[in-house]
């Protein structure tokens, strides 16, 4: 039984493999590329605009004001980011769907790349909204006996994100791998469209906290009491 899409290969060359990771990511790297060409191409300034535009801006438009709740000032901009993070493992699960697929969140070389993108978007959104100096100080607040304690924060929070999305893709898949080998097919079929369900829901939590910590490191969470105080005086 597979327990990690690692396990298979497509093609080797002494230490050099090319397997089913790597190349379910670059396809579905591909697909979000050549989507977003497609979907957006003929989209149009004017007030007379398609269904499907209009549907659009109201996915766009919820999604910003998920962004301003969970503290980001400016959400469009990190809608580029985060939206490419909620897309991809989206479609990761997805694709559990068709025959011979195997999503790359279920290797944890996958989950360790997306977790460490977050890991590096984090002080980059920080340093640009807050400058290095300001962002460095961030972790020696409110005092800098706090500077150890949060170092070890960012990394640990680094590998629960990692591990945390691993664990739940690959216990699903595994699940029905082995109700696939002792079951009907009706009882798989159920459990897939659950495993559809619990990726979709992994997707958003990984979206959320992503915007969790990039609001943090930004200091727009930290800046909304002080502007709701000058306002109510």
């Amino acid at each position: 039984m597979r327990l990690s899409p690692d396990q298979i290969i497509f093609w080797q060359i002494g230490f050099i493999k090319l397997n089913a990771t790597i190349v379910f990511t670059w396809m579905l790297m591909l697909l979000l590329v050549v989507g977003s060409i497609l979907i957006t191409r003929r989209l149009s300034k004017d007030h007379n605009r398609s269904r499907w535009q209009n549907l659009l801006e109201i996915i766009i438009t919820t999604i910003e004001q998920q962004l301003k709740e969970v503290g980001l000032d400016n959400p469009r901009d990190y809608i580029d980011f985060l939206g490419t993070l909620f897309l991809f493992i989206a479609l990761a699960s997805l694709g559990t769907i068709i025959p011979g697929y195997e999503p790359p969140t279920g290797s944890l070389s996958t989950t360790v790349a997306l977790a460490l993108s977050v890991f590096i978007a984090v002080p980059l959104y920080g340093i640009v909204q807050l400058g290095i100096v300001g962002y460095l100080k961030s972790y020696m607040e409110p005092t800098f006996v706090m500077l150890p304690f949060n170092l070890i924060g960012e990394i640990s929070r680094t590998i629960a994100l990692a591990v945390r999305l691993f664990g739940n893709m690959m216990s699903g898949a595994l699940i029905i791998a082995i109700l696939l080998a002792i079951t009907p097919l009706l009882f798989p079929i159920v459990m897939t469209l659950l495993g559809l369900l619990t990726g979709m829901v992994q997707a958003y939590i990984f979206f959320i906290l992503a915007a969790v910590y990039i609001a943090a490191a930004t200091g727009s969470n930290k800046r909304q009491p002080k502007e709701s105080n000058n306002l109510k005086q």
